[in-house]
Order: structure tokens, then sequence, then C-alpha cells
């Protein structure tokens, strides 16, 4: 005897939690200023361009929530390049391009109040 048909529903797009939403407009206010444009994509597939206009050689991939409350704490090449090595942060595209990126993100010299209120935002991610 056979088993009873059983139908799988179609596949759905996931739902883009608040987090993720949060998530991108932090990611648009710290990295706004930068001179190169870049592409980060959310744990949920949800995407971010930041930067300056123009299309990024690279996408950089949170993983988790936590990792990007980790580095968003103190964006710093260092950072990413642990998460990098950890699993918790991959790079899509031109690795040269994004070690380059790195510079940038390393000179770019965020506000006080725009730190204060990220830190603020960062509680409900």
């Amino acid at each position: 005897m056979s088993p009873p048909f059983r139908a799988t529903p179609f596949p759905m797009a996931p739902a883009r939690d608040r987090r993720s939403s949060v998530a991108v407009r932090l990611l648009e206010r710290i990295f706004a200023p930068l001179p190169t444009p870049l592409v980060f994509r959310l744990w949920d597939g949800t995407t971010a361009r930041v930067g300056a206009p123009g299309e990024s050689p690279f996408t950089v991939t949170f993983r988790s929530p936590r990792v990007f409350r980790r580095i968003l704490r103190r964006p710093t090449p260092l950072r990413f390049g642990e998460a990098y090595i950890g699993g918790e942060v991959d790079i899509d595209g031109d690795i040269f391009a994004a070690m380059a990126a790195a510079d940038d993100v390393e000179k770019l010299r965020v506000p006080l109040g725009t730190k204060l209120a990220v830190l603020a935002t960062l509680l409900r991610v």
C-alpha cells in the first residue's frame, strides 16, 4: 500500500522581518558617506545598497542578527575579517575589491550622535 498523497505548498518568499528593516536603515545611516558602493545581504536575504552610487563588485552577507550587531557596534576591517574567517560573514564577488573597500571603512568617522543612535537601535535587531 502506498503512502497517502501529501500536497506540498509552493515555496513562498521569506517574509522580511522587522529586524532586517531596522538593519537596512542602520547600514544606510552608517555607510552613506563612503566613497565606495557597498552591498550588504542580511540573514533573511534582504539587501541594502549603501555608499557611493554604482555597482559594488562584491556583496557582504551577514549570516545572523547576532554577528550583525557585533560588527555594527564597531565596524572595523578587523571585525569583518574575524567574522569572515569564522564563517559568520560571507563575501561574494571580488575579494580584492572588498579589501580595498575595507580601507574606506577604516577611514570612516561616524559622528557621536549617529553612534549613539545606532547603539540604541541595535537593541531592536
